[in-house]
């Protein structure tokens, strides 16, 4: 049986060279730099790494506290929005919607007060695509082209021929309560509110399970703050315009 030789190793690339030695090289990486020791960390030390990222979506303003609120309209599953407030609110946020990449289809009465908004927004790209009343096709949504529908179609908005899909949000616009909005909002999976008068705040305080003193607020919103509400949490946000978005949209205001 054959004896098996021993060769001396070659020496690791990262052992510091002999004082004196020539430089070594790496076939295709050039000359070795100088070698440092490696950092590390215990697992418990794993918990003081962050950064600073936040929710994926819209800002839709900032809270209390002076923080951006998010509201996130690409989902992997159906998402219906309900907005009681004023017009500016709802095209500040489909703006917004179209700058995080989404395409926006506008189903509206009133095509002449989303007009300019669509041109602009575009930018030469069809982001934004107006459509009478119960004409809005089928808009094929898909992670990579998500799509959001704005319903503008008034106090008593018909059933539409689109719903709400996966990577498909749909957001209602109600100028005010009319005797559709409670069945819009007892099936909404969001809901904001803006100012609406003593009576309507006390039927969506009914519906949304709201608080007291949230309740008596609602009349007495500014025309910038919204109430986003489930019936299990709640945040009043400050909707904060741009300076293209006020050249655009011109100052907030609760009605149109």
């Amino acid at each position: 049986m054959a004896m098996a030789t021993s060769t001396p190793s070659a020496p690791s690339p990262d052992a510091p060279a002999a004082p004196g030695a020539p430089r070594r090289t790496r076939p295709g990486f050039g000359l070795i730099g100088p070698r440092r020791g490696r950092q590390s960390l215990t697992a418990d030390q794993l918990d003081a790494l962050a950064l600073p990222v936040g929710d994926d979506g819209v800002i839709i303003g900032v809270d209390g506290h002076n923080q951006p609120a998010v509201l996130g309209f690409n989902r992997p599953e159906p998402f219906d929005v309900v907005l009681v407030g004023g017009l500016w609110t709802a095209q500040v946020l489909a703006f917004r919607a179209a700058a995080t990449g989404a395409r926006v289809a506008i189903e509206t009465g009133r095509p002449h007060l989303w007009a300019n908004l669509v041109q602009v927004a575009g930018g030469g790209q069809q982001c934004m695509t107006i459509f009478d009343v119960g004409r809005v096709p089928p808009q094929g949504p898909s992670v990579g082209s998500p799509v959001l529908v704005i319903r503008d179609c008034g106090m008593r908005p018909p059933r539409g021929r689109v719903s709400a899909l996966p990577w498909q949000s749909v957001l209602t616009l109600l100028p005010y309560l009319s005797p559709v909005a409670p069945r819009l909002l007892e099936h909404a999976g969001l809901v904001g509110i803006q100012r609406v008068s003593p009576d309507e705040a006390e039927e969506i305080g009914r519906i949304m399970a709201l608080p007291r003193p949230d309740v008596a607020a609602l009349s007495t919103l500014q025309d910038w703050v919204t109430l986003w509400c489930t019936r299990e949490a709640r945040q009043a946000v400050t909707l904060q315009a741009t300076d293209a978005e006020t050249g655009l949209l011109g100052s907030p205001r609760r009605v149109d």
